[in-house]
């Protein structure tokens, strides 16, 4: 299109926007009250924990990479293996500068909860204004890495390569970061809580438990740098996927994207335009933030539920009114608003599982007669929102499919882009969870007035809602952007098999490799599941030991006249962490590559279709499980079952489905969600050898 080169800068420049917007909420969180010296002390502890375990996790994170950077220099380019570096290096510093944010805002959000005027809505705008800094640093160096590839490498045959390699890049250090901070997060929450709750009988954040600033460090390294890595590895799946059907589609579904094609060139137009719409969407996400700011006196759950579901819907209208002064077909906007509208939708059951309503309420009555009806109930819970969901996801990719006649799955990759086009105000609203958690605990271990609490608990009764809701987006699209990666993988390896000379890839069903690869597939989800599971029993059982025996050695511990050893508690999750996260990350990746050069192209795509369907099904399961357990035993805490009150047996019994979910829902249902598109990334990346060099294939 005439102005095709001129949009291609919209990205960019709305990247710069946004890290200049991020930098300005970074100084003005900075610039407030920390509050009094306990607080501080408290904080510092915190922010020293968390930026321990994030030089430890990048130093194992640097090794892999130059592994893998020297192997991709060798197999394919050292362009490529730069490229990787790229899109790994922005992953991490995203987390860093993020996490970086957080713990500056945690403490202020705290002291402004404890002021004389207006403390909930100043509480409200400075853990917004910290997770803003996550939110917009995520999405601005994604679009910012991905603009740099196109502009490089655009019209010659190194961008398909080049853009395979940054995602693997963004992909496999989100995996190893969301599943490291993951273990760590709750091998810490879960240790804190049944040394705490169940052996000593003292509340939540009790400054005398040593577990409880691991606890809070876990909130950081887990829901805001690994989070936010997981973030960024989706928006850059999503967009690359579409450029690369966009690169690879015969010509002649191709031309069905534009409705005039004089002087337009419809290949360039499919390759640029998820950039384009992904820039159009940080900048509605910007003004997404600011008007959730300017609304901060409303009720919080208001605030964050419209600043998370408006974003995508003002994209589409935007979309709308834009693609058809270029050419480009309607059907694009509404492949666009399935995926917008759908993702919304999906947030929206995610969050009647897992939020207060009768789902969660029949949870927590369920614990009146025991932890394991507790558990069972939870589980259905579970097991029938996955249903619901997977089933308006097919519905979405449906219609996108429709829409695009020969091009369809390239409507479903831009379903997929239309569901994360809020991706930078998703991220805000996700980070602000953990601040508003961590102000709570650092308000209960300094002895704050009791009203502090109770705002800061609002807060992270609203982060809990939205954390849900977040996970509904990022499982979502997770499961289109690896529909759309299985097509470019098709295409792909077809290509280049078309240019050697060499038949098709044979993907019926009845083709013995497509069987076993399914196989394959369909295991790798409960490899990587059941390894973070025992990983965070194993850790939360040493912390367990660990605390108790602070308690039963350091005298006067127990009545509050002697401090804890919390660095002892920190080390036992980091170690845990680090080691632990080595295989799902290596299964992620040497998985396809094993498969792919012993069984050939065929079984590699029945090993992706297996995994897509089992993880996309394993991932939401335990997310809305772990979920709804979660917040049944917050409905219990607040007096939702009369004559049942805290520290009840039926609390006890629910404190139990909240120890099995945590896992679920912060460890292994993320780490499923990101496997399957580490695995797809990864096969797209190597589709040429692939197709081309295999033993059995």
């Amino acid at each position: 299109m005439q102005n095709l080169e001129l949009w291609t800068k919209l990205p960019v420049a709305a990247s710069v926007v946004g890290l200049v917007v991020a930098v300005y909420f970074y100084q003005r969180v900075k610039g407030l009250p920390e509050g009094n010296e306990t607080m501080r002390r408290i904080a510092g502890y915190i922010r020293e924990g968390s930026m321990a375990f994030l030089a430890r996790e990048y130093k194992v994170l640097a090794a892999y990479s130059v592994v893998v950077f020297a192997a991709l220099a060798w197999a394919i380019s050292p362009v490529a293996g730069g490229w990787f570096l790229a899109g790994a290096f922005l992953s991490l510093f995203a987390g860093f500068i993020g996490m970086k944010a957080a713990t500056f805002a945690n403490v202020r959000t705290a002291q402004a909860a404890a002021g004389e005027h207006n403390p909930r809505a100043n509480a409200l705008l400075t853990a917004l204004d910290g997770g803003a800094v996550m939110g917009l640093c995520v999405a601005a160096l994604s679009l910012l890495g991905l603009s740099a590839v196109y502009a490089v490498h655009v019209g010659t045959d190194q961008l398909g390569p080049n853009l395979h390699a940054f995602a693997v890049g963004a992909s496999s250090i989100a995996l190893f970061a969301r599943i490291g901070g993951g273990i760590y997060t709750k091998a810490a929450d879960v240790g804190a809580d049944i040394a705490g709750k169940v052996i000593e009988n003292i509340p939540e954040d009790d400054p005398r438990n040593p577990g409880v600033i691991a606890d809070n460090v876990g909130d950081n390294v887990g829901d805001v740098a690994g989070m936010g890595a997981d973030i960024y590895e989706s928006l850059v799946a999503a967009v690359v996927a579409t450029m690369a059907i966009g690169l690879t589609a015969p010509q002649a579904s191709i031309d069905t994207l534009l409705t005039n094609t004089a002087g337009l060139d419809a290949r360039a137009a499919a390759v640029a335009l998820p950039l384009i719409l992904s820039g159009i969407g940080l900048v509605v996400s910007i003004f997404a933030i600011f008007a959730a700011r300017m609304m901060r006196n409303s009720a919080p759950a208001v605030v964050l539920r419209a600043a998370m579901v408006l974003p995508p819907v003002v994209l589409v209208g935007i979309t709308a009114a834009v693609l058809p002064i270029f050419s480009i077909s309607q059907n694009v906007t509404v492949a666009l608003a399935a995926g917008a509208l759908g993702g919304a939708a999906i947030g929206l059951i995610t969050e009647y599982y897992t939020g207060s309503y009768n789902p969660v309420k029949r949870v927590a009555e369920a614990a009146m007669t025991g932890a394991g009806t507790n558990v069972i109930r939870g589980m259905a819970v579970g097991m029938e929102s996955v249903g619901v969901c997977l089933l308006l996801v097919a519905a979405v990719a449906f219609v996108a499919n429709a829409q695009m006649g020969l091009l369809g799955l390239y409507g479903i990759a831009l379903a997929a882009v239309g569901m994360l086009g809020g991706t930078a105000i998703v991220m805000t609203v996700d980070a602000y969870g953990p601040v508003s958690d961590n102000a709570g605990g650092i308000a209960e271990m300094a002895g704050l007035d009791p009203r502090v609490r109770e705002i800061t608990d609002e807060l992270d009764a609203v982060g809990n809602t939205t954390a849900a809701i977040g996970k509904g987006f990022a499982i979502g699209s997770a499961t289109l952007t690896v529909m759309a990666l299985f097509s470019a993988f098709s295409l792909e390896v077809n290509h280049t098999r078309e240019v050697a000379h060499m038949p098709a890839m044979n993907l019926s069903l009845d083709n013995p490799q497509i069987l076993i690869g399914l196989l394959i597939g369909a295991v790798m989800p409960f490899i990587v599941g059941a390894s973070t599971m025992l990983a965070v029993g194993k850790a939360a059982g040493a912390i367990v030991v660990e605390i108790k025996r602070q308690f039963d050695t350091i005298p006067g511990l127990r009545e509050g006249t002697a401090e804890p050893q919390p660095s002892a508690i920190v080390d036992i999750a980091t170690t845990a962490a680090l080691s632990q996260m080595i295989l799902p990350g290596l299964t992620a990746v040497l998985g396809p590559v094993l498969v792919g050069f012993t069984l050939g192209p065929a079984a590699l795509a029945g090993t992706l279709a297996g995994a897509l369907a089992v993880g996309a099904s394993l991932s939401l399961f335990m997310a809305n499980a772990g979920g709804s357990w979660d917040n049944a035993k917050k409905y219990i805490e607040k007096g939702g079952i009369p004559g049942h009150p805290k520290r009840s047996d039926t609390h006890k019994a629910a404190v139990v489905g909240d120890t099995v979910g945590d896992p679920f829902k912060d460890t292994s249902g993320p780490g499923v969600a990101i496997l399957i598109k580490v695995m797809s990334v990864v096969s797209l990346l190597i589709a040429q050898l692939v197709a081309l060099h295999s033993i059995f294939g």
